[in-house]
């Protein structure tokens, strides 16, 4: 008898985790197409000269005990501590195994790293979320900490009781004067908009129930005594103390669930873009792929489509012409784009004023987010920290400036050359680095990272019902429903679509709700 055919559109976090789950669960077999030549999506690590580097920084930790059995089904716990773990003697997070661990799967492995972002501000370091320690304190001033105060109080005395704007949700949350302080730049450049123009639907997809009282009891514990579990379930994602992280960068994680599918069974073809979908009869009946090579134009049938491509070159992509009033919803979506500027340095500038023990002088953040108003970059990777695996010479510096943007717009317009000489010289600007200190350096674009609230998207319901109607056609992933998800509720989704496959369940509901786990 033969096989049902499962298209599935993109090979990122979704799209693989569906195959994985197929293969697992069902006799279905899945065949996926991914229009670049890479695996991951966003999620993907880029190996340049043998320095790794991850398009947007992806920490391995969720609140979902089924995704966290996945990841660690896939890339177990390496069973003994990181380089820089023995380099700093730091406590051993993790038992030693017995016995000799095979040498070919010694990389195929989950690190638990610490956690440790900063903001700066003002020329100055602030401890992400916020702590209670004494240069917080003085950083800020006593003029702005009575601000914060007084605007705290303010807002739980006096909310905006109609809550529309991403403003309004960071005001009602944290006060006026922090919105002012930590979030308001920051969000308008990663966005391109003032935050009174976005919904506030991204703070409840983003954010969700972080508020100044939860950062502040978390604070005072961390006084006491820091929580060393990385299950920290109770705990705010912006919260997380620990988190597992693939000894080779978060691609690794996909390129062996990719080798996985490959070994049960299913396909992947790289270089390969879906641009036509056949609907009949209210099913997907087909799909129309061109090789990236070639220009050829090859028709699959399918029994099952998963796409994870972004909704508005979905709707573009199908046959016959969706309504107008989709169509026009689906034209008005916008995205951001994303650069980011790997730079190779002798040594970083800034040195380490944490209590945390660092390498070579290396500053021990994982994340630097850049608040300084003038300034395009939004956040600073320091892979060194990351993982000490991604960098070839442990006694260099390896970090990724990310910048958000718009295809067409003045920064995505730079060559590659000019993007690199205006971002070493931002840092420069910000006392981060020397420009001497700048050995090597590569640009990596990623077209529609994030799908924007913003738009049309007030009207995407619009979409979902006509998308939903098509039997057999399930949105997962970021992209693919439009939602700004992070990886583990991207899988959810996926999963949750699987399961409505096996158990002849057709409404999409619980879809769109795995995504809020």
């Amino acid at each position: 008898m033969k096989k049902k055919i499962a298209v599935i559109i993109g090979a990122g976090p979704a799209g693989l985790t569906a195959a994985y789950e197929l293969l697992e669960k069902t006799d279905i077999q899945p065949l996926i197409f991914e229009m670049s030549e890479d695996l991951g999506g966003i999620s993907k690590t880029v190996n340049y000269k043998g320095n790794r580097m991850d398009i947007g920084g992806h920490r391995f930790f969720t609140k979902s005990d089924r995704v966290m059995r996945w990841w660690l089904n896939i890339l177990p716990l390496q069973g003994k501590p990181s380089c820089d773990d023995r380099l700093l003697h730091r406590e051993v997070l993790v038992s030693e195994e017995d016995g000799a661990p095979d040498p070919e799967r010694t990389n195929i492995v989950m690190l638990v790293r610490r956690r440790l972002s900063r903001m700066l501000f003002l020329h100055a370091f602030f401890d992400y979320p916020i702590s209670l320690r004494w240069h917080t304190f003085k950083n800020l001033g006593l003029i702005r900490i009575v601000r914060v105060g007084v605007s705290y109080a303010v807002s739980k005395v006096f909310p905006i009781r109609n809550e529309k704007t991403l403003k309004d949700f960071f005001i009602n949350r944290f006060g006026k004067e922090l919105y002012l302080i930590f979030f308001k730049d920051y969000t308008e450049k990663v966005w391109g908009v003032p935050c009174d123009k976005i919904k506030s639907d991204w703070g409840a997809q983003r954010i969700k129930g972080l508020t100044v009282t939860k950062t502040l009891i978390h604070a005072v514990k961390n006084i006491f005594g820091r929580e060393r579990q990385v299950e920290q379930k109770r705990s705010e994602t912006s919260l997380i103390e620990q988190f597992f992280y693939p000894k080779l960068g978060a691609g690794q994680l996909w390129e062996e669930v990719a080798r996985k599918v490959i070994e049960k069974g299913g396909e992947i073809r790289l270089g390969s873009k879906v641009v036509g979908i056949e609907v009949s009869e209210g099913m997907v009946s087909e799909v129309r792929v061109e090789q990236n090579k070639t220009s050829t134009i090859t028709h699959y049938t399918c029994d099952f489509a998963f796409s994870t491509m972004p909704v508005k070159e979905l709707v573009r992509a199908m046959s016959p012409d969706p309504p107008e009033e989709v169509k026009e919803v689906s034209d008005g979506l916008i995205y951001r784009d994303f650069m980011t500027v790997g730079l190779l340095l002798r040594k970083m500038k800034i040195v380490n004023e944490t209590t945390i023990p660092s390498i070579n002088g290396i500053v021990p953040d994982t994340w630097i987010y850049i608040q300084e108003r003038g300034i395009k970059i939004g956040r600073i990777q320091i892979f060194n920290n990351w993982s000490p695996y991604m960098v070839k010479d442990p006694e260099t510096v390896w970090i990724g400036l990310e910048y958000f943007c718009a295809e067409g717009d003045g920064l995505w317009s730079k060559t590659d050359d000019e993007l690199t000489r205006f971002a070493i010289s931002e840092l420069a600007q910000i006392n981060i680095i020397e420009k001497e200190d700048v050995l090597d350096s590569t640009v990596v674009r990623m077209k529609k990272a994030y799908p924007a609230y913003l738009g049309s998207y007030d009207n995407f319901h619009i979409i979902r019902g006509y998308t939903d109607m098509i039997e057999n056609l399930f949105l997962v992933g970021r992209n693919g429903m439009h939602r700004y998800n992070n990886t583990d509720h991207s899988m959810l989704t996926a999963m949750t679509a699987v399961e409505n496959i096996m158990n002849g369940i057709p409404s999409k509901e619980n879809i769109w709700q795995a995504d809020r786990e």
